[in-house]
């Protein structure tokens, strides 16, 4: 049914959680993830001047790589195929663009699950995959601490 999976993740623990959900999945279909950090331009704008734009960047990279380090080593314990991608833009754009160029059949990520004013002024990422996504969008919304 799925041979290809992509999981977007932030390094979150909300990400995390929906990464056990890709797992599983990738295990019950024999399907590959394709696990996605996204280093987020947009915060390249709110650093101060006396930093410069590719110091910034390679900071943002270098999270990224780390994030994906950690989830390739769970892929690896549980016997998946995965492979690792950093891209530069805007999260939900970025997620979409790989589901589209990658063929991806299935698109797992984590929610943070806000409502009301929240959702309405931070923007849900997931909301605009699920709403964007030619493949289907599982999520898995975060636990209430």
């Amino acid at each position: 049914m799925y041979s290809q999976i992509l999981f977007p993740t932030d390094g979150s623990e909300c990400a995390d959680a929906a990464f056990d959900h890709a797992l599983e999945h990738a295990k019950t279909y024999d399907a590959s993830i394709l696990a996605l950090y996204v280093a987020d331009i947009r915060e390249v704008g709110h650093a101060s001047p006396a930093i410069s734009l590719d110091r910034i960047r390679d900071a943002l990279h270098e999270s990224g790589n780390n994030v994906l380090s950690r989830i390739e080593s769970r892929a690896a314990d549980a016997d998946v195929e995965i492979e690792t991608v950093v891209s530069e833009g805007t999260p939900a754009s970025e997620i979409l663009r790989h589901a589209d160029k990658d063929g991806v059949d299935l698109v797992v990520m984590g929610t943070h699950g806000r409502s009301g004013l929240d959702r309405y002024l931070i923007g849900s990422v997931a909301e605009r995959v699920v709403r964007g996504s030619s493949a289907p969008v599982l999520t898995v919304r975060q636990e209430s601490t």
